[in-house]
């Protein structure tokens, strides 16, 4: 799939961040089982189906970190959302590529 997304993260830069303490906005696009098999501490869900019914919950003044399984769906989202004006990053390689712990 080839994306316009001018932003992406890494999950080690990601996981960087979370250990330095800072507490990026973080959105998970998965379906709800695989939200409930564990997602990332303080993420906010928001499956991929539902995210323009839910663009109001959003804030466009913060930066959000958009993640998913693989970083397909999170791609797609980001590029919905730029298309709304959110400010949003792709979690490359999405949660298949996370090595630390999932809640």
């Amino acid at each position: 799939m080839a994306f316009q997304i001018s932003k992406e993260i890494t999950p080690t830069e990601l996981s960087n961040r979370l250990n330095i303490g800072e507490a990026p906005v973080i959105i998970d696009v998965r379906e709800p089982a695989e939200w409930a098999d564990g997602h990332i501490a303080g993420a906010k869900h928001i499956p991929l189906g539902q995210l323009t019914g839910r663009l109001d919950e959003l804030d466009k003044d913060i930066e959000m970190i958009i993640v998913c399984r693989s970083g397909g769906r999170s791609g797609l989202a980001c590029e919905l959302l730029s298309e709304h004006g959110f400010d949003v990053v792709n979690m490359t390689g999405g949660l298949m590529s996370w090595n630390d712990e999932l809640i």
